[in-house]
């Protein structure tokens, strides 16, 4: 489906053809909260909820396509528009640290 079908139906109101197979889309919202939650279960829960659907890959592509900001889409979870392995808890340190005697940025 081209993206010029999507926003014909989106301002028809209707959903593409794929998410109306899809299992989040259970017709009250109830599931928004799991797919869009910063809780490492509640994420893990909605990855797990999309390895069987069979609308996962048109809603990561969509997803990709759109460069979603945030969420679980298509089994994948996005942070900032990119897809991310795992989310981390707040407070660690980065991941990749400075390599030790590298020039620190000054604070005033």
């Amino acid at each position: 489906m081209s993206a010029i079908q999507e926003l014909a139906e989106a301002i028809a109101g209707r959903e593409p053809d794929w998410q109306v197979d899809a299992k989040c889309n259970d017709g009250t919202g109830a599931l928004v909260e799991l797919f869009f939650s910063e809780q490492i279960d509640d994420i893990a829960a909605a990855k797990g909820f999309c390895g069987d659907c069979p609308a996962r890959e048109p809603c990561l592509a969509g997803a990709q396509e759109r460069r979603e900001p945030w969420g679980v889409w298509g089994g994948e979870l996005f942070v900032n528009g990119r897809i991310v392995a795992q989310k981390r808890k707040r407070g660690r340190p980065p991941k990749i640290r400075p390599e030790e005697g590298a020039p620190q940025a000054q604070t005033a």
